[in-house]
């Protein structure tokens, strides 16, 4: 879900995304509000085939905002909220619900080649992070919050293709976990393309990795998911993005499959 509130309509056919690589103005800001509903009828094997006997069923709630301290240095702040259940081979299901919030800034490094950026942040969650993984086992670990931080990379640039103006956004990130919890890999690719003033079609690559020194209940996994979705600018300050989403590959994960919804709000 973090990229989906890294882009920023602006009424020009070769606007560039917000959030992602590029910083917010002096005093400026942006909010983005997003709802996603997932489900899955199975689930990647600790092999990466898709037949492991899993339920599960999840929603999930985040706001992304945005605040330029100067032209260089954004501000950011996300609170978040999901619940999930899950089942294995038919058993009962089991609830898992995660409150979290997530806190830093994000440095433009330089914008002469593209956009190129460097973003830290501090995230306290609850001991399952539903942002964007499974329920790695179906059972309490018996501890409290579990706190993350992140650093990434993002390089963004702008584009024609056919006349139509368009963006490209990678970011590759690491988060250290605290224990239980594995640390992660995670890698994000957007790319966008507008038709006309009002509307944007983007196609979007969510990838995560944990790394193997996650302590029990936890195991290693990865999840890989695709998204595609459509933007249209309401007016000069709102937007609403509607995607759908699915788990292309993974291992010790669930197949997910599902929508999202985000207004987007900017001064």
């Amino acid at each position: 879900m973090r990229s989906l509130a890294a882009l920023l309509i602006l009424p020009a056919v070769t606007a560039q995304a917000g959030a992602a690589a590029w910083t917010e103005k002096r005093h400026h800001w942006q909010v983005f509000s997003s709802f996603e509903y997932g489900r899955a009828d199975k689930g990647f094997d600790a092999h990466g085939a898709a037949d492991a006997p899993i339920k599960f069923d999840k929603a999930y709630t985040e706001s992304w905002a945005e605040w330029g301290w100067n032209d260089r240095v954004t501000l950011i702040v996300a609170p978040e909220y999901s619940i999930a259940t899950s089942s294995w081979n038919g058993g009962a299901p089991v609830l898992a619900t995660d409150m979290g919030a997530e806190a830093g800034a994000r440095w433009r490094i330089t914008d002469a080649f593209g956009v190129l950026s460097l973003q830290s942040t501090l995230k306290y969650a609850g001991p399952y992070d539903l942002s964007h993984g499974p329920i790695q086992k179906f059972g309490s670990t018996g501890r409290g919050a579990s706190r993350s931080i992140e650093t990434r990379l993002l390089y963004g640039t702008s584009f024609e293709f056919w006349g139509r103006g368009g963006f490209a956004d990678i970011e590759g990130a690491e988060r250290f976990i605290s224990a239980p919890r594995p640390n992660e890999t995670d890698i994000d690719l957007t790319a966008g393309l507008w038709f006309g003033k009002r509307f944007l079609a983007m196609a979007q690559s969510f990838n995560v990795i944990s790394g193997g020194e996650g302590e029990a209940p936890y195991t290693y996994f990865r999840a890989h998911k695709l998204e595609i979705s459509l933007v249209a600018c309401l007016n000069a300050r709102w937007s609403v993005q509607l995607g759908a989403f699915a788990a292309a590959a993974g291992q010790n994960s669930v197949t997910e499959q599902g929508l999202s919804l985000s207004l987007w709000h900017h001064n």
